[in-house]
């Protein structure tokens, strides 16, 4: 069966349109944002699955940029354990992140969190549904939508218009610009790089992946670890570099691949775990702006170019589950909604 006849191969390829749909949606809400976002010294986000891993992100780069406190909670912590989340009396932005709109766990904590009147919400989506109607402020961005169970192309979409929020939020226009070349950047790693993670990912020798990101790139390395495990049934797990040294490394051997999300600002540091897991026998896998395997060459900020990790290894993941004779459309055990009898 030929790539084109996966809905998974259609919407990887076809992402940056979506990212382009993100970017122009978000910009089209920058005074609303703005507005909104100072009025908040306190900004929790909030999703599920590929959603909670986008948040993670989100948050780590929403702290970076504006040096306001936020944190990343799951919608069924916020939901379930509110008092581990939520203080008595602060008032929150919640930010909360959604491809369909209608997982169970987020909207009801977005329901809870009105009905206690802890503060605004703003939601992101690919779909105009009831999640956004409850929003005071909405990001539906409908290029992102997908038939496929596993998130690539809305992931991204979604990545892109939070990235754009939080460069609004922070009043960096700079940064804002810079992100009108993204597309054209993306569409070319996936022309240079796609037989490079067909050769990596097809490349059944290898039973067990371990994804490397820190800072404001952990949540990303989550995301495609998370991919690995949805379309390939393999063993994989994500770690901040220097984490890994800690213990996970005793996993490393001839049939481990360390894919590393290198990021210039503690590119040293990082590099130097990757040699050694590389002199323990592992296979390693690097990405980043340049002098790795993959190389951006964007010219756009480390804080604002994230997404452009997301294509190659999504292909990777895509071309591992063809050698192992699975369908990446369609994922064993899950379903494209998770919606739960709450």
């Amino acid at each position: 069966m030929s790539n084109e006849k996966y809905v998974t191969y259609n919407e990887i390829v076809t992402q940056t349109i979506a990212w382009q749909n993100a970017i122009s949606v978000t910009n089209s809400k920058a005074v609303e944002l703005k507005k909104l976002t100072d009025q908040y010294d306190q900004v929790i986000f909030t999703g599920c699955g590929s959603t909670y891993y986008l948040s993670l992100a989100g948050a780590a780069l929403f702290q970076t940029l504006t040096g306001k406190t936020v944190r990343a909670v799951p919608g069924s912590e916020l939901l379930l354990n509110t008092s581990t989340v939520l203080n008595v009396g602060t008032r929150y932005l919640l930010i909360a992140v959604s491809r369909s709109g209608t997982t169970t766990e987020t909207l009801k904590a977005i329901e809870k969190f009105k009905k206690k009147q802890c503060g605004e919400v703003i939601v992101i989506s690919n779909y105009e549904t009831s999640m956004s109607q409850q929003a005071d402020l909405k990001i539906v961005i409908p290029e992102g939508q997908e038939q496929s169970v596993a998130q690539t192309r809305s992931f991204a979409s979604m990545y892109v218009a939070v990235t754009a929020l939080c460069a609004i939020a922070s009043g960096k226009d700079e940064l804002i610009k810079s992100m009108s070349s993204l597309p054209k950047t993306g569409n070319q790693l996936m022309t240079r790089y796609e037989p490079l993670a067909k050769e990596l990912g097809a490349n059944l020798s290898f039973d067990r992946f371990y994804f490397l990101g820190s800072g404001i790139h952990y949540g990303l390395a989550c995301e495609v670890n998370l991919k690995m495990k949805e379309m390939t049934l393999t063993h994989s797990e994500p770690f901040h570099f220097l984490e890994f040294r800690h213990g996970p490394m005793s996993m490393v051997n001839n049939n481990a691949v360390i894919v590393g999300l290198v990021s210039e600002k503690d590119a040293l540091n990082e590099v130097k775990v990757l040699n050694e897991m590389k002199a323990m026998g592992g296979k390693t896998f690097t990405l980043g702006e340049k002098g790795l395997e993959v190389n951006f060459n964007s010219e756009v900020s480390e804080l604002v170019r994230g997404v452009l990790y997301l294509p190659v290894l999504q292909l990777m993941a895509y071309y591992r589950s063809l050698a192992k004779g699975l369908n990446p459309d369609k994922p064993k055990n899950l379903t494209g909604v998770v919606k739960l009898d709450l």
